[in-house]
Order: C-alpha cells, then sequence, then structure tokens
C-alpha cells in the first residue's frame, strides 16, 4: 500500500514551502555531521540585492521533523522574515556519527549551521523538544539568539519533573510515549498532544507511524539524555526577550509549568495562552497560533528598532 505520507503529503507539504520561497540545503557542520535546513532561496542566490529581513528560526517538536511542526507559520511569515526552519540530527535528513545526544549537541549543530549560512542574530521559535535546544541556544549563544518564542516546553527535563510527568502518563520512559510502536499508540501520542484529537480512520495512523519514526534507536538515545539530574539544571539569566506562548490545555506541560517559567526567567518573560489548543497548539491551531506570533514578533523587532 502505498503511504500517503511519503507519497503524498510530504511531497505537497515540500512543495508549497518551496513556492513559499525556501529551499532545503545540506550543510556540513563537520566531517561526520550533516544538518538538513530549509533556507530562503534567495540567500543561496549571488545577488547584493537581496533585501535585509530579520531571521526567524523554527526548531520542530520530538513528533514531527521541522518542516512538518512548523508548515504553516514558515508560509505565513517567508514574505516578512528571513525564514529557516533546521531537522534536528536523527530528523529529517540531519545526521552524524558523533555519540553525544544531549540538547546542548544539537543546539550546537544548530548554531554552527546558522553561521555558515551567514546568519548573525535570530529569534528563536521553538515547540517542545524545541524550545528545550532553544533556551540551550539562547544560553551558550548569546550573541546570536536575540529573542525566543516557546511553546509547551522546559528550561530543563530535570529529574523530579520527568518522574512526576511519567507517572502522571502511566509510564516508563518518554519512549513509551513519543516513540509508538503501533496504530494505539500513534492515537495515544496525538491524543496527549492535542486539545481535542479528530477522527481519522487507522490507516490515517499506520502510515504516519510507518513514516515518521525511522532512526529508531537514536533517537530513543536522545529522549534518555534529555533528563539531567535536579542539583545539574542551572537557572542561567537569560538577556534575551522570551515569550511563552501555550495552548491552554497543554496536557503535559500546563499552567503551573507556565508560572514556574515565567516565575524564573523574570520580567523579560511574558506569557499568552491560545485558547482550545493542546501541547502541539501551532499544528492544532496553526491559523491562532501565527496570528498571536506574528504580533509578538513585530514588538520583538520594534524594541530592537528603538534600542
Amino acid at each position: 500500500m502505498v503511504n500517503i505520507f511519503k507519497m503524498l503529503v510530504s511531497p505537497l507539504v515540500n512543495g508549497a514551502v518551496k513556492l513559499a520561497g525556501l529551499t532545503p540545503k545540506l550543510v556540513e557542520i563537520e566531517p561526520g555531521t550533516v544538518l538538513n535546513i530549509w533556507v530562503p532561496t534567495e540567500t543561496l542566490k549571488n545577488t547584493t540585492k537581496i533585501p535585509h529581513k530579520p531571521v526567524v528560526v523554527f526548531l520542530h517538536s520530538f513528533a514531527a521533523n521541522g518542516i512538518l511542526t512548523w508548515f504553516f507559520q514558515a508560509i505565513s511569515l517567508s514574505g516578512t522574515y528571513s525564514v529557516y526552519v533546521p531537522d534536528f540530527i536523527f530528523f529529517g535528513d540531519s545526521t552524524t556519527d558523533k555519540s553525544d545526544r544531549t540538547t546542548a549537541f544539537q543546539a550546537e549543530c544548530i548554531a554552527k549551521g546558522l553561521s555558515k549560512l551567514g546568519v548573525e542574530k535570530c529569534t528563536i521559535v521553538g515547540l517542545s523538544y524545541g524550545g528545550m535546544v532553544g533556551f540551550k541556544m539562547a544560553r551558550n549563544y548569546p550573541d546570536l539568539v536575540e529573542s525566543m518564542v516557546v511553546s509547551g516546553t522546559l528550561m530543563e527535563m530535570t529529574e523530579s519533573i520527568n518522574s512526576a510527568l511519567l507517572k502522571k502518563f502511566n509510564a516508563n520512559s518518554w519512549s513509551d510515549l513519543l516513540m509508538p510502536t503501533s496504530v494505539d499508540g500513534v492515537k495515544e501520542m496525538m491524543s496527549v498532544g492535542t486539545h481535542k484529537l479528530p477522527w481519522l480512520p487507522d490507516f490515517f495512523y499506520k502510515h504516519f507511524l510507518e513514516a515518521l519514526f525511522d532512526n529508531r534507536k537514536e533517537r530513543n538515545e536522545l529522549l534518555k539524555a534529555l533528563v539531567v539530574k535536579d542539583k545539574d539544571a542551572g537557572l542561567p539569566n537569560y538577556t534575551q526577550r522570551i515569550h511563552l506562548l501555550w495552548g491552554d490545555d497543554d496536557k503535559i506541560f500546563n499552567s503551573d509549568i507556565v508560572s514556574n517559567i515565567k516565575e524564573n526567567l523574570g520580567e523579560k518573560a511574558s506569557v499568552e495562552y491560545i485558547g482550545k489548543a493542546g501541547h502541539l497548539s501551532p499544528m492544532e491551531r496553526p491559523f491562532v497560533f501565527t496570528q498571536c506570533l506574528k504580533k509578538v514578533l513585530s514588538s520583538f523587532q520594534t524594541e530592537v528598532k528603538n534600542k
């Protein structure tokens, strides 16, 4: 049977994004490590007439690659911003022969990849796992990351938070939830990630399972490396403006976690909720999320201009 994601959804999504002015490019970070990044097509042309636009980098969740996660936002913002959408290592065509599986390594690869593409300043927009990598980038590369918009995420997945969440979902590890091996497992993952899971035929979930969960060994290692000891989880003094844009029915990282993040970040952080949206709010309510995102990005740019 033809897989609808491989033969229909991905080609249509990729084609639409290319029409919006983005092109996939493989960037060698170092020998053995290659990052796939969707970049503005105009930046690949040898011309001095390229208009200067603020750079926005979208960092994806663990449930899908970059362009599937941020399809609507990438298209909607590509006219006003220079949009970059990387695939994390072991997603899409990004790969490495290194053994490092930490978010710090993912952050390093993204930062180096952007540098090789000539990006000097950017705003990070990160969802879930992408938000955690984004926080690591903001901490380790403050000259690169000017501001952030994050959704459904944490600054660090500490052992105590990890234990509480796994107990809540009656799971032994994040792999049980985020690396399903059956149609029922995919349904469970999507149900946890959304406010209200729409009815879809089982073959949809079957094709989703077959198409989007490769590199299982390596991705399970990424999830294991995500958890840090409580004593090792510092609270850095972020210099960036950070906007927390959250689904009001996030079943994984709820409003209590948002309040805790806001308290730790202080005055530089702001909070906004999207109604009738879950953990995957950019995918579940893409138009509302994008409208909110455009407003906050515009406010960031106004602050930069007024400095």
